[in-house]
């Protein structure tokens, strides 16, 4: 199905399923323990081995000698796999770095070697066996120390340009009355899901398949053959339960490739699971950022000057940490520029984390706007509302599809109490707590993707949808099961829905924010189809048909859904492609984050007391399911604001705290009261669903917005995340 003219009315606008609360059709699954995960798939084959994995201990250099006999004598040990004996190995389109290391070494904990015994105990102990001789080379690990020697990044269809100009921004900024220039930093961050990477492997003659933890299904097929080098028909990848991804499981990892090799190695299924101190320096994080911005504005609040630049790094052919994106588009002025810039870093690779860019440009931005509007004494909403824009600023014959980012900051106001802030800071205390509040503007790109799905139709009037869309705890089966629900007039407790399987049509999959809106559309797109063959089996008009309550109607003629099947079924495959609506129209998110925070006036101690969110993102599908999303992000959002931090060891470039113990996150105590508000729109230029993503949107600005809560409370100015107490303990007002 081609989507390329604006949706008009359509079945989904019946709205009987669609757009419901409905409780996660997984849930049951899921609380009780029976949803197979990767590593706990005791149901696919007999009596796997178990593989371990060694790191390396150094972050940039070559293995000398790595000797493995003794580990290959120990009890139990079938094989141990290294790049030795691995045989020829690719890179896959989507890894920076080698997922097997030797000799060269590119990264800290970069996997070099797999133990595969009968239990996982004889594994992990055998694997100290392996001696080791490294001949380390001198790395950079330091953001700030390279900063000076960043060049511009290739553009890519997701970065965009390195470098965007619009008017004269160094006059426009040099001449504005009142002005801004400020520096803010974005530490790394892990995406500290709760399942760790974990792979099944068996082979069968040389045909593979892995049951693992993978966001996208495609993109691992693909990788996995071209990495060992056979056909991509010969490789099956299996994901229906994820426990967490935020971007960490987008692409193949270690635990992946070591599964098959350790399987072809032992001939038999292996087992591996990458273990959590091994996570983020084997995988992938967010990456540090520097961001410079200025702006410019009259007197009144119109902005005349506004540039955001940006430094981040990554390993070499890496790419940057997209933070200046929302920056050219999300507000009005005359005279712009962005610029990026990425440094060589020996640390691990840095890639996507939940809202890539968006997230730590926020972070930055929504600050300097608050401490630009103190500079002109105006209210943060309302300098927000002054520079709104109907038009990409970059590009004005653009126009946004839908940009009801007023209306967000308008309502969240109202709602909140915005009106009973009180903007001079440090003036607000209850007992020992000084109070403040703070916002911030909330964006995220619309993504468009491709997507497909078969249906099939059974005579007893059931429905199975198979894609390979995967639901990493955000509700895909769900939201799958309502749209094809709708569109077929089944009760949604007729719907089956597979997920997960590289032998299903290749979907979108969850990333970006864009798989809710595509994998949808993909199943509408197939359900559509089967519509018309039902209608004609059934001797109706398609056009005609209605499709409610198990049977389709046409005038008096009503006729139970499932006789067009007969005995057998219909089976009915197809996927959403998008034409240029795209680039015609701007397709973005929008939101408005409110928070209110407390701050001891001895101690120090920062406490988060309740948190707003409203958002317009479309067509919200599942209610229930898009709050439970941006209630998470907004968690996420706040850990940034105040804990989350890998720390750099710039002496021998890894992640010091690298284990769920060090990389503290927030528990639900740091967060007593959250609300999201949905706005009631559609965006008919989007899809046919006429909706958009929300899951990444709930976090952006939401750091800014807790921080610039804590500045309204103390007074106290702090630009580098996270806001811990050590940045601010000693300016904190003299309070009796």
């Amino acid at each position: 199905m081609k989507f390329d003219t604006p949706a008009t009315t359509n079945p989904i606008d019946h709205l009987k399923v669609v757009g419901h609360p409905h409780d996660r059709i997984d849930g049951p699954l899921k609380t009780t323990g029976t949803a197979p995960y990767a590593y706990e798939r005791h149901d696919v084959v007999a009596e796997p081995a178990y593989g371990y994995v060694l790191g390396a201990a150094i972050a940039k250099g070559r293995i000398a000698r790595l000797d493995t006999s003794a580990a290959e004598r120990a009890p139990g040990v079938i094989a141990v796999v290294t790049a030795d004996n691995a045989g020829k190995l690719g890179k896959g389109n989507f890894n920076t770095a080698r997922l097997l290391g030797g000799p060269e070494v590119e990264h800290y904990h970069q996997a070099i070697a797999l133990v595969v015994a009968e239990s996982f105990e004889q594994a992990r102990s055998s694997s100290t066996l392996v001696k080791v001789d490294y001949k380390a080379e001198p790395g950079v690990f330091d953001l700030r120390a390279a900063r000076g020697s960043a060049s511009p990044p290739e553009e890519t269809a997701i970065s965009g340009p390195p470098d965007t100009s619009v008017g004269s921004f160094a006059s426009a900024f040099t001449d504005a009355p009142v002005t801004l220039d400020e520096t803010y930093t974005t530490p790394d961050h892990s995406h500290a899901m709760m399942e760790p990477h974990a792979t099944l492997a068996a082979w069968e003659g040389d045909a593979l398949t892995v049951w693992t933890s993978n966001q996208m299904i495609a993109w691992a097929t693909g990788d996995l053959a071209a990495t060992l080098g056979i056909d991509r028909s010969k490789v099956r990848v299996v994901s229906p339960y994820i426990g967490g991804g935020f971007g960490g499981k987008l692409f193949l990892r270690a635990d992946v490739l070591l599964a098959a090799l350790g399987a072809k190695a032992a001939g038999r299924p292996v087992k591996v699971a990458l273990q959590r101190p091994l996570i983020p320096n084997n995988t992938t994080h967010r990456p540090a950022t520097i961001q410079r911005i200025r702006i410019g504005a009259e007197r009144d609040g119109t902005i005349t000057a506004i540039g955001h630049e940006s430094w981040s790094g990554d390993l070499p052919g890496g790419g940057p940490e997209t933070a200046v994106g929302q920056t050219r588009l999300l507000y009005a002025g005359a005279n712009r520029m962005t610029s990026m810039r990425l440094a060589v870093l020996n640390l691990p690779e840095g890639n996507a984390m939940r809202a890539p860019g968006e997230a730590p440009g926020l972070m930055a931005l929504e600050i300097a706007m608050d401490e630009m509007a103190e500079k002109l004494g105006m209210d943060p909403v309302e300098f927000r509302v002054r520079n709104d824009t109907q038009v990409d600023p970059e590009h004005p014959e653009r126009p946004f599809s839908s940009r009801p980012f007023v209306e967000c900051l308008r309502l969240g106001a109202e709602r909140f109490g915005w009106s009973r802030r009180d903007p001079r800071p440090a003036r607000v205390r209850e007992g020992n707590w000084l109070v403040g509040m703070g916002m911030a503007a909330a964006f995220r790109n619309n993504l468009l993707m491709k997507s497909g799905a078969r249906v099939r139709l059974a005579g007893d009037g059931s429905l199975t949808v198979e894609t390979d869309m995967t639901d990493i705890g955000t509700g895909s089966y769900t939201i799958i099961a309502q749209t094809a629900a709708e569109m077929t007039g089944l009760p949604i407790e007729k719907i089956a829905v597979h997920l997960g399987d590289s032998d299903y049509p290749v979907s979108a999959g969850s990333g970006g924010q864009f798989g809710a809106n595509n994998a949808t559309s993909g199943v509408f797109a197939a359900c559509a189809k089967l519509r018309e063959e039902v209608a004609r089996r059934l001797g109706f008009n398609s056009e005609e048909a209605e499709f409610a309550g198990g049977q389709v109607r046409v005038g008096n003629r009503s006729v139970p859904i499932g006789e067009a099947a007969g005995d057998g079924e219909i089976v009915a495959e197809d996927a959403i492609e998008y034409g240029d609506l795209d680039k015609t129209y701007q397709q973005s998110t929008f939101g408005a984050h409110f928070v209110e925070a407390a701050v001891d006036v001895a101690t120090g101690e920062a406490r988060i007391r309740r948190m707003l969110a409203v958002c317009a993102a479309g067509r919200i599908i599942n209610p229930k399911s898009a709050r439970s999303q941006v209630i998470g992000a907004m968690t996420m959002g706040a850990g940034a604001a105040l804990m989350e931090e890998l720390a750099v060891d710039t002496r021998r470039g890894f992640f010091v705290n690298h284990d769920l113990a060090g990389y503290e996150v927030p528990v639900h105590a740091d967060i007593p009261h959250q609300d999201v508000i949905f706005l009631d729109e559609t965006d008919p230029i989007s899809s046919p669903m006429k909706a958009k993503g929300v899951g990444e949107l709930g976090i952006c600005g939401v750091g800014a917005a807790v921080a610039n809560a804590l500045y309204n409370a103390t007074g106290v100015r702090v630009r580098d995340y996270p806001i811990t107490l050590d940045k601010y303990l000693d300016r904190l007002p003299d309070v009796a």
